[in-house]
């Protein structure tokens, strides 16, 4: 009787080994199997050094009065420009600082031109102004950039962006030696803005950025910058003004700024599917037609302007990659 327990309790003890040995060897596998997931899904989303994953764009025109217009017209039209390279309402943060479709002054209610003969609406039906008139102050700017915005502030006024987020800022207005100009009563400097943008790189709010901004003395305003992966663009030089390009008899005032018509000019030449860089940009514009010196920074960038492609701060191309294979689950569901 003894003999038999004896027998019993080491076919059951070896039994608990056998089981413990295929758990201990199922987990093996599931780490295993864990481990190449794992690798799997940061080759396939494996941009972390690369690249970018998302893009936005803070677009503001800071000026109030009807003989302003033409700053209005500036920022709409970088504004479609980003729309038509790919990137959604969702993800443009557009700030305009007068209604100038509604002035009385306006002979063309509701309608924004940029160009003499009339062919292009920039207001349209599809456009989304996240902040306007008095809503546009240095103080709400600010809360945008670095995300310090009161709870009640909705999504859609809010910049989402993120550690893999390429950002662009456009600002046009009246400014000066450092300085830009907000509703003729404010101003942000170039200090205040060199601040902001660090804060955004601390708060992990941007991969690369790219600031660019149409105005008097506009490369005075960058100057100041020492955050990592900004390129900075301007109009013109210290003592030198950012001119308009012409001026509309039927409207009454001049209806764009010259930076920001060539710049759209060099845009509508190509598709989405352009390779041209930041770099192509800036060698566009022409010092004899703006009669000022555009101005670029690129030091703080890592990279070589040349290879910058602006789609990838003007547009959103999602880039896929297709595999055949499949993303296995650790266990079978099982479905009663």
């Amino acid at each position: 009787m003894n003999k038999e327990k004896v027998q019993r309790v080491a076919g059951a003890v070896l039994l608990l080994i056998a089981l413990l040995a295929l758990v201990v060897q199922a987990q093996t596998q599931d780490q295993g199997q864990d481990q190449g997931n794992d690798k799997m899904v940061e080759e396939f989303f494996g941009r972390r050094e690369k690249g970018h994953t998302n893009n936005w764009a803070v677009l503001v025109s800071t000026s109030r009065f009807w003989f302003n217009y033409r700053h209005a017209a500036n920022t709409l039209s970088i504004y479609r420009t980003c729309k038509r390279l790919g990137i959604p309402d969702s993800r443009i943060i557009l700030m305009l600082a007068d209604d100038m479709p509604c002035n009385p002054r306006n002979s063309f209610p509701g309608v924004i031109f940029n160009n003499e003969n009339h062919k292009l609406n920039l207001y349209g039906t599809n456009v989304e102004v996240d902040y306007r008139g008095y809503e546009v102050t240095v103080q709400n700017f600010i809360r945008v950039i670095t995300g310090r915005q009161d709870e009640k502030v909705p999504q859609s006024k809010r910049l989402l962006s993120d550690d893999r987020s390429n950002v662009l800022v456009y600002m046009t207005g009246h400014g000066g030696n450092g300085f830009l100009k907000f509703q003729d009563y404010d101003e942000i400097s170039s200090s205040d803005l060199s601040d902001g943008f660090e804060q955004m790189y601390q708060q992990r709010r941007y991969h690369e950025l790219l600031y660019i901004v149409d105005t008097c003395q506009a490369n005075t305003m960058y100057g100041g910058f020492y955050s990592p992966n900004i390129i900075g663009m301007g109009s013109s030089s210290l003592d030198e003004s950012s001119y308009a390009h012409h001026h509309d008899r039927q409207v009454g005032v001049s209806i764009i700024d010259r930076y920001t018509f060539y710049m759209l000019e060099f845009f509508e030449k190509d598709s989405q599917n352009t390779t041209k860089t930041v770099l192509d940009l800036h060698s566009y514009f022409d010092v004899n037609k703006l009669e000022a010196h555009p101005g670029i920074r690129t030091d703080l960038f890592p990279h070589n302007a040349q290879d910058v492609q602006l789609t990838d701060f003007f547009g959103c191309v999602v880039q896929t990659e297709l595999t055949p294979l499949a993303y296995p689950l650790r266990r079978p569901l099982l479905i009663s």
